[in-house]
C-alpha cells in the first residue's frame, strides 16, 4: 500500500478503520490491570449494578480504537505524533462479544506555519458497535508528514 502524506487528505475525508471484537475474558483482563471497578471485573456483581451485566472500561473501548486506528489508518500514514485528544466521550457501554467498528473524519487540514514540510489534522474518531449505535467518539490531533519534493 502507498504511503498517504499531508497533502492527500482534506476536510470530510472520511476513512473505515475496520472491525475488533471484545470477549468478556479481555474485559476482565483489562479492567483488573488498569481499572479494577467491580462492574469491569466481576460479572455476578456486573449483573447487580446500573449496568446490568460486565462492562469494559472506558479505557478499554479507547485502547480498541486505538488498535483500529494503526490497523486501519496510520500503518499507511506518514504519521509523526499526537500533540493530544482535545475530548473523548465514551457514549454506550461496551459488553462481552460486542463487534466494533471505527471511523476517521478529518475536520480540519492545516499546512505548517512555520515552512516544515508537515501539516495538522484534527480528526473526529468514532466507535460503533455492531447495532450501529455509537459508543464513543474523539477529536483527535496528528501530525503528518508531508510528500517529499522528490516524490
Amino acid at each position: 500500500m502507498a504511503l498517504l502524506y499531508f497533502e492527500d487528505f482534506h476536510p470530510g475525508q472520511k476513512t473505515e478503520l475496520g472491525r475488533i471484537s471484545v470477549s468478556e475474558a479481555e474485559i476482565i483482563d483489562f479492567a483488573r490491570r488498569f481499572d479494577p471497578q467491580y462492574f469491569h471485573t466481576d460479572p455476578e456483581a456486573a449483573r447487580r449494578s446500573i449496568w446490568g451485566g460486565l462492562v469494559a472500561s472506558g479505557w478499554h473501548t479507547s485502547a480498541l480504537f486505538m488498535r483500529l486506528l494503526v490497523d486501519g489508518h496510520l500503518k499507511s500514514v506518514e504519521s509523526i505524533a499526537s500533540p493530544g485528544v482535545d475530548e473523548i466521550r465514551w457514549l454506550k457501554p461496551v459488553r462481552p462479544d460486542d463487534i466494533l467498528s471505527g471511523r476517521l473524519t478529518v475536520l480540519e487540514a492545516t499546512p505548517s506555519r512555520s515552512g516544515a514540510r508537515r501539516g495538522t489534522l484534527r480528526q473526529l474518531g468514532e466507535l460503533f458497535n455492531q447495532h450501529g449505535d455509537l459508543v464513543m467518539s474523539l477529536r483527535a490531533i496528528s501530525i503528518i508528514g508531508a510528500r517529499p519534493r522528490d516524490a
